[in-house]
């Protein structure tokens, strides 16, 4: 007898297709691909709406969808196409109910929606640079050191998206919070947005950061890789109501600095 994956070939249908497009995995997010799987059936996970089959009945492992057309049918009855063994269409037959079955009409999950609607869109790793730069000289021992990243709606937000299922709207807004510098020598630095690019012929030049920086400097020579990673929140609201957070996180490579030692000249 066919499998179901060879009845779904003949129908021109994937294995597994349903409903809800696959979402792509996120550092820090859900990672995990295809349609919301909630229901199971023989020990393995199957989602719980299929565009075809419709809504899983955990009870008795099958798929059930309103006929279409409806054949006569008594008052208060519907007829339903059933297909059981967890959606094997050889398994399918046509029954006659008196209401829904549990699981029937299910609504969308809205924080599935809301992930959905994160995988549309891309939340960049922050483009990190440092001042001194190794590349143009080393810096000193206890002199100040500047971090700045490449600002942009990419790599701070903020970015929108949604997604829609079965009437039910996500609208998402990811932003990044804060973003964090770990400076190589155990030290780690917050600030709150981009930072200032430094520049040799600036006011600022020779001092501190106005807005991200490593003020004190190192206190010791060596070679040192610095990286940031940037912390997003992507809030959601849903047409229901319903409201939540994801948190996400994205990380640069790293960025090698080199400190020597401040020398002192006597005569």
């Amino acid at each position: 007898m066919p499998t179901r994956v060879e009845r779904l070939q003949r129908l021109g249908r994937r294995p597994g297709r349903t409903g809800r497009p696959g979402r792509g995995g996120n550092t820090g997010g859900d990672g995990s691909g295809g349609a919301a799987a909630k229901c199971q059936w023989n020990g393995r996970a199957i989602p719980c709406y299929d565009d075809v089959l419709g809504w899983f009945n955990n009870g008795n492992g099958c798929y059930y969808k309103l006929a279409e057309p409806q054949p006569t049918a008594p008052s208060g009855k519907q007829w339903y196409v059933q297909t059981c063994n967890g959606g094997d269409l050889g398994a399918q037959t046509t029954v006659l109910l008196d209401g829904p079955p549990a699981g029937f009409g299910t609504p969308p999950d809205p924080k599935e929606l809301a992930r959905r609607a994160l995988a549309s869109i891309e939340l960049l790793p922050p483009r990190a640079a440092v001042a001194p730069r190794k590349s143009k000289g080393a810096g000193l021992v206890g002199l100040p050191v500047w971090m700045w990243a490449s600002p942009g709606v990419g790599y701070f937000g903020p970015l929108t998206a949604s997604a829609s299922d079965r009437g039910l709207t996500v609208s998402i807004t990811a932003k990044v919070d804060r973003i964090v510098w770990t400076m190589g020598d155990g030290k780690r630095v917050t600030c709150t947005g981009p930072g200032t690019a430094y520049k040799v012929d600036g006011p600022r030049a020779g001092l501190t950061s106005p807005d991200c920086g490593y003020h004190r400097g190192y206190p010791k020579a060596g070679t040192y890789r610095v990286s940031a990673t940037t912390h997003w929140t992507v809030h959601w609201a849903s047409s229901g109501g319903d409201s939540g957070d994801i948190a996400q996180t994205r990380t640069s490579g790293t960025v090698p600095i080199e400190i020597d030692e401040l020398q002192v000249v006597t005569r």
